[in-house]
Formats: structure tokens, C-alpha cells, sequence
């Protein structure tokens, strides 16, 4: 609520010891053209006095930078908030700019205005577009088409904007020089219902006089072959490009070039390109200069419109694809490699002769004899194909095209002078750090990174090499918190979501793919086909994903925006219960890949499917439970969370004593709440007992593994936590890594002990296989080690760090572990250390945190922080603190 007016908070006296320092949107920084949506605001502060608090804060927002004349103010409103605030002024229409900035009250007095944060909308409405699409004719894995227009600019350019999509994929160029960094675009959604529109300041672009408009065309996932059906052309069988650029003029005219019937086309050097098999490109066909000024086009031909409803365009709310890293190869015998298994392609400098061939061809592992695995890649043909235009050295690169690989080789009679990894990734901004002493953990949690950056490219895929790379929602709800601990994921979850949303039919179903492009008989077991909609632990994607990320990022903004969604899925589950209560008998993909389950057979876990898919029902409801509660109507949280209970009951009563025999059902019986409170010491005993049989080795798949380590651990079985985590027989997480490893692997004995692959077999139809080297669902232990070995965690009462629990468990054989977040708040960073007998950490809160320390103790031990004795649990709020425990508890697992 406002407690005062603007002009009086003005005259009380600002705080110089605390300063708001940065301030936020709920869009990537730099992102322009976004929704004409509520702003809303994040914002960190630092200071010096460690007993200030934030009392109220106070947005402005202006139509301009200097806040000349201030369109809206909140006034002073009471409370702490600091993340996802709704502002005012925020912008109603398109084309707008909106500039905000925040103060913030302490008990002391009111700081200086913040840094300016700005948004800027894009074309919103329908209306707003005078383009149309053009293309001209093309076949699917045909040459790519490249269409231009020229223009004269006669006035000094204030501002221009370019706003552009495509049917297909674009590389939009303006005076020859590209006018965006992204790769891939437009971005993979739902193109049925969805296509987001890139806005470019091309300001700096323009020139006096004559310009060039130009763009080339690739199938991409729009027309290109997409699944192992072998289909293509899924979304349209026409590629066309749809652009407007607007010029504002220094004198206040404006001036809109578009596509339009009087753009020309042709085609050039790339003849074919594919998201799985790679691009040929024949550089005897290149066109110089076709996308500058000046270029002949006489012996062009005129475009034609293609259809495309404006009212499917939608604005962008997260970033692109971007190139993330460079990694020179080295050679190997026969081949190059990267050292590090990426998404991306190899950039190749070679010294040739006009005309020469040169093949460039892709895998993640070598066979015995040290030449490329290429059957995993199974149909993909992951390669680019050259021919040279011109004598000497040439540097090439594919272009609308991306792979999975390591490794690559050079079929040609050219000379390589050099070889590049480019890696790319919708993962651009890092949030989370950790580094321990043993460093086959350290190699853990970097592939579990690489895997996160390899698979999020446009959409969290399964695996970046083969003929899939598709949205399985099972590896995205299972993977959704390490994922946002990793890395700044909450725009591209939000974008994602909208897409699952959109792909729910009327039933409230929700796919086992999204965007969703699987057809009736895409899983087939015994020659009949499966139904793989509303699949349990992948369809609760639909809960699972956006509570995860508002768990950790602490904005309720994915929650409002998926609240209907979630609505639709449980409604579906309620719909499909039988006369017993329960869901029915039929497919589930179950604790897939659990590693006891015939390699042929992964759905085949040791776990009944059943127990699985109605646990899964109760967890999404108890999630529902909590949403509405939040964000939705306390009257549904209640018939929810009764729902859950029934519902609970009825599965413990039919799958309790099954449950119990298999470490996932364990898991699941006590992360989820299935088993009556009475019985948790019972199972989680058995679990433990499990883990000790087994020798540490793990016994899930899928579902059963993210959840494993937190059951273990939230019954007081660190012991057994940490022989699963640390152990390095066949299967583990540490095994891959001593195997060489640089991402996660699909199966947990993709490679054997002996060194040979597996062979990945299916039963599912004839000749189906099955093995990736990069699939991130297993790294979801990741999430596990930041808060027990790393010893940082949000609080579910206080999303988003904003109540972090500081409770590192130190285990023996780790003598130092460093950890950090980078919380909406600013970052949350624990380094401890274990030296002769003592525990000692340093802790760095930022300003909005309370954190709640839970020291290692014993009975022995004890504790002081910042010098003086301490409590074995204690609140601090921001600055830096040293903790010192003697005698501390250290976990001593069995080898």
C-alpha cells in the first residue's frame, strides 16, 4: 500500500551507506521488442550497514532516460519486496519505450535513485504490419533461397528498427553486415500457433543513400525433416521471410521499407541444409555482394506472397541462440577433436584448389580403432559438404545447421591449416559456480553444465547429435532445478511453457514433446502403437517445470502465466481415474533406463509403472495445491490438496509394500508424500539398505534419480547419499567422468567398462536404437550437490534465496568446496574448508537475503561466528560472515 506521496518521501533524507545498484526486467538485458505485458521489476542493493532494511520502495517510469517528465510513480509502498514487482507505467501498445528506475526506504531514510532499466515493445497488434511474406519456389533440402531489396535513405537517421521472422530459418543482413548475433532463428515453437518476431536496432546500419535489404532462407525445424518418422515440411511446405523496417528521421519522417511483391529472389552457394544432416554448400555458386548495394539482380526473379496470419506472431520474452565458445581441435590419428563434446559446428580453414571437395563429418565417441561412431547418430547424416570456389585458403562454416559432436574428420584433398569447435547455446548466462577438492566432481558438474548448454538450443532437447534433438518433457521436469541453479533459464522456461500450453489438446493432455511434433505411430512396441500423451513424470512437465522455476528464481511471474495449463492437466488426470480411484493400466515410459531394465526394454523398470504414474498424479496436485494457493483460488487449492491425499492413500494401499523394494519407489514414496508419515523411517531405511547392497551403484532411471539423493538425505541417511554420489563403479555419475567423459550420457553404461559402446538396441521396431553421449536428465544430481555438499538452497517459504539455507554437509575426502548463486538479490557464495579438525566458512549474503546457517556440528563441536560463539543454527542477514566449527560432523561414506 502507498504510505506516502512523492514529494513528501522526497524530503526525507537519503541512506549513503546503501544504493540500489542494478535494476531489471523479466527480460534478458538488451532484448528488444518484447510483449506490451505488466513490467516487472527486480532489483538488488548493497550497503554497508549490516542492520538496514528494506521498508518501501518507490518506481518510477518516464517516457525517456532523464525522467524529464515521470508518466507514473507507485509512490511509497510498504514491504520488502525486490523481485518480479509489477510497475506502473508500464507500456500498453507497440513500439513503445519505457524507461524505470526504484528507490528503496530504509529505517534510516530513502537512497538515490537506481540505475535506469528500459523496456521496448514491439508490433503487438495485427494492424501494426503493413509486410507480407514473400518467398519464391523451393523444395524441401533444396537450395536455400535468398531474397533483397534496395532503398535510398536521404536523411539524417534518428532510429530503425527492423522487426523480422520467416517461415523457416533467416539470416536477415542489412548492407551486407548481419543484423544479429543469433543462430537458428526464428526460435523453434509452436510455428502453428506461434512465431516470434526478432526487433533489430539497425540504426548504425544504415548510410546516406542507396541500402540493401536482405535475407537468406533455410528449412530448419519449420519445413526440414524433423523425428525418426522421416517426416518434413510438419509446419508449412513454403519458406518465405516476413520483415519491416521502420526509419525514424532526424527531422521527425519516417520512412518503412517491407517486404512486399517488388523484392527479388534467387538462389546462391548453399544447396541444401538440414537440422540433422548438416549443409552443402557450393562456393562456385556464390553470389558476391548479393546483400549489399549496387548488386545486379537483373536475371532475379520477382518473390511471391505467402500466406501467414499476423495474428500468430508474437513478440519474444527470452534471447536466441548464441555462439558460446571456441575450442580449437587437435588431431587424433584419422580425426580432430574438440576435447569437448558440443552443439555447434566445426570452423574450418582449409588450402585448396577451386573446385575441391572437402567433408566434414561428426560424432561424439570414437570406435576401438579410432575412427568416428556414427551409429548412434542413427538416420542424421551430421555432415557438411563443401566445394571450394577459388584457390588458396578458404574458411568455412555450415550455416542453418548445428550437431552434437567431439569429434570430427576432414574427407578431402585440401590441406586443413586449422579446425574450430564453435559451440552454441540458448544457456548464455551462467548462475550458479562450484568447485570442490576432488576433481572427478569438479569433471561432474562441468559436463552436467556442457549438457545443459549442448541441449538448450531453442528448446531443452534430449540429446544434440541424432535424429531427435526434440523437447521430451521427461528430461526437462527432471533436470527444470538444476537447470535454473546452473544457469539464468527462467525467460527461455517461461518461453518454452507457452509452447507445452499451446500444444495441450482440448482434453488437457500435455505431450511427450514440445513443440509437439510426433505423429500417432511414433512409438510402437509389437508393431502397435503407443499412446504417448499425458505420459507420467513427463507430462507433469507441466507442474513440475514452472514451480521448479519459481522455487528458484522466487518470481510467481511462470506461475500466473502457466496457472491454466496446470488447470487442463490435472483436469485430464481427474478425467482418466477409474472406479478404484486410480488411473488406469496402460504404456508409461516409466523409471526409463532404469539400468536393470533390459538395454532393449528402457520403459521396462523395476518399479511398477503404475505406482509410478499415480505418484506423479499426487505431486502434481499438491503442486496445483500450492499455486492456487499463491496465485490462483484457495477454494481449488482445497479440492486439490484433498485430491492429493485420496489419492495418496489409494496408492500406498495397492503399491506401498511393492514401493519399497526398489530405491526408486522409495524415493518417490517419501519425496512426493505418498507413504504415511508413520512409515517414512521404515522406507527410508529400506532405501538406505538399498544403497548399502548395491555398494553406492545406482539403481534408477529417469524419474527415480533426481529425487534419489534428496530422499536419502532428508532422512538423515547422509552416508548413503554420499556412497551413491562419490562412487565410481558401473553404473554411477562418476563412472562416466573416470570413462572420460565431458557430458552426461543417456544410458549409464553408454561405453563399458572395456571400452567398447553400447549397442543401444531397441524393441520397440525393428532396427530402432538408442544412445546419446549427451543427455543432461542424469545431471539433475547437480541440484543435490549445491545444497549438500556446496550447502546452498532456497527455502520454499521464501523462494528465490530470499530465505537460503546454508547447510553444507562436509564428507570425508572433500577438503574444500566453493559455491555460489547469483540470486535476483546479488550473489550467495559459501567456501568452506576442513583443516585439521576445524570446519571454517566464509559466507557472503547480499542485501534482501536471511540466511538460516545449520553448522555440520557434533556433539563436540563448537561454533563461532564472526568470533563469537554461535548457535548451531543461526540467522544472518547481508555482508560477509566467518563461521568456524571445531570438531565438526564429517560424513564418512563406505567405499
Amino acid at each position: 500500500m502507498a504510505t506516502a506521496s512523492t514529494t513528501e518521501n522526497s524530503s526525507r533524507t537519503a541512506v549513503a551507506t546503501t544504493s540500489v545498484t542494478s535494476l531489471r526486467s523479466q527480460y534478458p538485458d538488451g532484448l528488444l521488442g518484447v510483449p506490451a505485458d505488466e513490467v516487472r521489476l527486480t532489483w538488488q542493493v548493497e550497503s554497508s550497514d549490516p542492520s538496514a532494511r528494506q521498508v518501501a520502495y518507490e518506481i518510477q517510469a518516464a517516457a525517456d532516460a532523464e525522467f524529464t517528465v515521470v508518466l507514473q510513480t507507485s509512490g511509497a509502498v510498504d514491504g520488502p519486496a525486490q523481485i518480479a514487482v509489477p510497475s506502473p507505467g508500464s507500456p500498453t501498445g507497440s513500439r513503445e519505450t519505457r524507461f524505470f528506475r526504484v528507490r528503496i526506504a530504509t529505517e534510516s531514510g530513502w537512497t538515490e535513485w537506481s540505475p535506469v532499466a528500459s523496456v521496448e515493445t514491439g508490433l503487438t497488434e495485427p494492424s501494426d504490419w503493413t509486410a507480407v511474406a514473400v518467398g519464391i519456389d523451393s523444395i524441401v533440402a533444396g537450395p536455400s533461397p535468398m531474397l533483397r531489396t534496395e532503398f535510398s535513405v536521404d536523411s539524417p537517421v534518428a532510429r530503425a528498427r527492423l522487426y523480422a521472422t520467416s517461415l523457416g530459418l533467416s539470416e536477415f543482413s542489412l548492407n551486407g553486415q548481419p543484423v544479429s548475433p543469433d543462430a537458428l532463428a526464428p526460435a523453434w515453437t509452436a510455428y502453428q500457433e506461434r512465431i516470434v518476431v526478432s526487433t533489430f536496432d539497425v540504426t548504425e546500419l544504415l548510410q546516406q543513400g542507396a541500402n540493401a535489404l536482405a535475407v537468406e532462407l533455410g528449412d530448419g525445424w519449420y519445413r526440414g525433416r524433423l523425428g525418426w518418422e522421416d517426416r518434413d515440411a510438419i509446419y508449412g511446405s513454403e519458406l518465405a521471410a516476413l520483415a519491416q523496417l521502420e526509419i525514424e528521421f532526424a527531422d521527425g519522417t519516417t520512412q518503412t521499407v517491407a517486404t512486399d511483391k517488388t523484392w527479388l529472389g534467387s538462389f546462391g552457394a548453399v544447396r541444401s541444409s538440414g537440422i540433422y544432416d548438416g549443409t552443402d554448400t557450393d562456393f562456385r555458386l556464390d553470389q558476391p555482394g548479393w546483400n549489399s548495394p549496387g548488386f545486379d539482380a537483373t536475371i532475379w526473379k520477382p518473390v511471391h506472397t505467402v500466406k501467414l496470419n499476423p495474428r500468430i506472431l508474437d513478440q519474444p520474452i527470452t534471447s536466441g541462440v548464441r555462439e558460446v565458445g571456441r575450442y580449437p581441435m587437435h588431431s587424433v590419428g584419422p580425426v580432430l577433436d574438440a576435447r569437448q563434446n558440443v552443439a555447434g559446428w566445426v570452423r574450418l580453414v582449409v588450402d585448396g584448389k577451386r573446385g575441391d571437395v572437402v567433408t566434414v563429418r561428426h560424432a561424439e565417441v570414437l570406435e576401438p580403432d579410432g575412427t568416428l561412431h556414427t551409429k548412434s547418430l542413427r538416420s542424421a547424416r551430421a555432415s557438411d559438404v563443401y566445394i571450394l570456389g577459388h584457390d588458396g585458403e578458404s574458411t568455412l562454416e555450415p550455416r542453418f545447421t548445428f550437431h552434437g559432436f567431439r569429434y570430427a574428420d576432414v574427407v578431402s584433398t585440401a590441406t586443413v591449416v586449422s579446425a574450430t569447435a564453435i559451440a552454441i547455446s540458448s544457456a548464455t548466462s551462467q548462475r550458479g559456480s562450484f568447485e570442490s577438492s576432488d576433481a572427478t566432481l569438479n569433471r561432474l558438474h562441468s559436463n552436467v553444465q556442457w549438457s545443459q548448454r549442448d541441449n538448450f538450443v531453442s528448446v531443452p532437447t534430449d540429446c544434440p547429435q541424432r535424429d531427435e534433438r526434440l523437447g521430451w518433457t521427461g528430461d526437462a521436469q527432471a533436470f527444470a532445478m538444476t537447470a535454473s541453479t546452473l544457469f539464468d533459464t527462467e525467460s527461455f522456461w517461461r518461453s518454452w511453457l507457452k509452447d507445452l500450453a499451446i500444444d495441450q489438446p482440448a482434453d488437457g493432455g500435455v505431450a511427450s514433446v514440445v513443440p509437439n511434433i510426433l505423429g500417432a505411430n511414433a512409438f510402437m512396441i509389437d508393431g502397435a502403437p503407443m499412446d504417448i500423451m499425458g505420459r507420467a513424470g513427463w507430462a507433469d512437465a507441466a507442474t513440475i517445470v514452472p514451480w521448479s522455476v519459481y522455487e528458484s528464481t522466487g518470481s510467481d511471474a511462470v506461475l500466473r502465466q502457466q496457472l491454466a495449463s496446470m488447470r487442463r492437466w490435472l483436469g485430464y488426470l481427474v478425467a482418466r481415474r477409474q472406479e478404484d480411484g486410480l488411473l488406469p493400466t496402460e504404456f508409461q515410459y516409466g523409471d526409463w533406463l532404469d539400468p536393470d531394465a533390459p538395454g532393449s526394454q528402457p520403459w521396462a523398470a523395476k518399479v511398477s509403472a503404475d505406482f509410478v504414474s499415480n505418484s506423479f498424479f499426487v505431486h502434481s496436485a499438491r503442486i496445483l495445491t500450492a499455486v492456487e494457493n499463491l496465485v490462483g483460488d484457495p477454494r481449488k487449492a482445497t479440492q486439490y490438496n484433498d485430491l492429493a491425499n485420496e489419492l495418496a492413500t489409494l496408492t500406498w494401499e495397492k503399491w506401498g509394500a511393492h514401493a519399497r523394494t526398489t530405491q526408486t519407489g522409495c524415493a518417490i514414496a517419501l519425496e512426493f508424500g505418498i507413504a504415511p508419515g508413520a512409515e517414512r523411517d521404515g522406507i527410508a531405511e529400506d532405501l538406505a539398505r538399498l544403497v548399502r547392497e548395491s555398494g553406492g551403484r545406482i539403481a534408477t532411471g529417469f524419474l527415480g534419480t533426481p529425487l534419489v539423493l534428496h530422499a536419502l538425505s532428508n532422512t538423515g541417511h547422509l552416508v548413503e547419499a554420499y556412497q551413491m554420489l562419490l562412487c565410481h563403479d558401473i553404473p554411477s555419475w562418476l563412472y562416466q567422468v573416470d570413462m572420460g567423459a565431458t557430458t552426461v550420457w543417456e544410458r549409464w553404461d553408454a561405453l563399458r567398462a572395456d571400452g567398447s559402446i553400447h549397442p543401444g538396441d531397441m524393441d520397440n521396431s525393428e532396427g530402432a536404437q538408442m544412445l546419446s553421449f549427451n543427455h543432461y536428465a542424469y545431471g539433475a544430481v547437480i541440484d543435490w550437490v549445491y545444497r549438500t555438499v556446496g550447502g546452498l538452497a532456497p527455502s520454499i517459504d521464501a523462494p528465490g534465496y530470499e530465505r537460503a539455507v546454508i547447510a553444507p554437509r562436509p564428507v570425508q575426502g572433500v577438503d574444500f568446496a566453493r559455491t555460489s548463486i547469483e540470486t535476483a538479490f546479488g550473489s550467495l557464495s559459501l567456501s568452506w574448508t576442513v583443516a585439521e579438525g576445524v570446519f571454517a566458512a566464509d559466507l557472503v549474503v547480499p542485501f534482501g537475503v536471511t540466511a538460516l546457517v545449520s553448522a555440520p556440528v557434533s556433539a563436540d563441536s563448537t561454533v563461532t561466528v564472526n568470533g563469537a560463539a554461535g548457535a548451531v543454527v543461526v540467522e544472518l542477514t547481508h555482508g560477509t560472515h566467518r563461521i568456524r566449527v571445531t570438531e565438526p560432523a564429517i560424513v564418512v561414506h563406505h567405499a
